[in-house]
């Protein structure tokens, strides 16, 4: 799977958000880290239980429940209850790290495989320096500092950092998708019919070729799901 924006949040949704934000009691980010994640994760996070995480985190999966093109591009199983950290001039990076592959879902004992990763931006890019989600993938090194509602999907095994917050405070809702396609390959194909699809038929309406080729798909998504 490659890497992708959507946009996720309006203005009003975003302004709720800020409202709790601004009045949040933060903890330590390196509480929820993995082993070594914890020696450079330098970051706050919001408590679970607290009533701004508990409002954010509906929200962000109400508006991915509800976005075609998050479903297109995930055919999410499972979605991981999502956290919200805050990044500042001391609490201010997340060094290279590489997301632990699997991730306990509730007090069942049920795990999330961690096939994608998402991060919604919650504030505008233009309230703080540094800050980009950064991604190294082979020689090639690519930065993200998105518009205040937007959300980024990259793969779970990616290696990534958060780099230094220099001025101003960062913003940031993330969480993590099991897919109904493990394999990242297969879902870019499954993605790739289903929008070409979708533009086949706001072209030339129904046809008997848009039919056929929406059976290829639900054909290929019966042989490679897991459910």
């Amino acid at each position: 799977m490659s890497i992708h924006v959507i946009d996720l949040l309006q203005e009003q949704e975003l302004n709720q958000i800020r409202l709790r934000l601004n009045s949040a009691n933060w903890k330590d980010g390196k509480e929820s880290a993995g082993e070594q994640a914890r020696e450079v994760k330098n970051n706050l996070q919001l408590s679970n239980e607290t009533e701004p995480a508990l409002f954010i985190r509906k929200k962000i999966i109400e508006k991915l429940n509800q976005n075609s093109e998050f479903f297109s591009l995930t055919l999410p199983k499972k979605i991981f209850t999502p956290k919200v950290n805050c990044y500042d001039s001391v609490n201010c990076s997340y060094g290279p790290h590489i997301d632990n592959a699997v991730r306990l879902l509730n007090s069942q004992g049920e795990f999330v495989r961690t096939d994608i990763s998402c991060t919604v931006f919650l504030n505008s890019p233009d309230e703080y320096d540094g800050g980009e989600l950064s991604f190294t993938l082979g020689d090639t090194k690519l930065g993200y500092k998105l518009k205040a509602g937007q959300a980024l999907l990259y793969p779970g095994n990616t290696l990534h950092e958060v780099t230094a917050v220099t001025r101003g405070k960062r913003y940031a809702c993330f969480t993590w998708i099991e897919s109904l396609i493990r394999n990242s390959s297969q879902r870019e194909i499954l993605s790739t019919l289903d929008k070409n699809l979708i533009k086949l038929r706001n072209a030339y309406g129904e046809t008997s070729e848009t039919t056929a080729m929406t059976g290829v798909y639900h054909n290929l998504l019966r042989e490679w799901s897991d459910t």
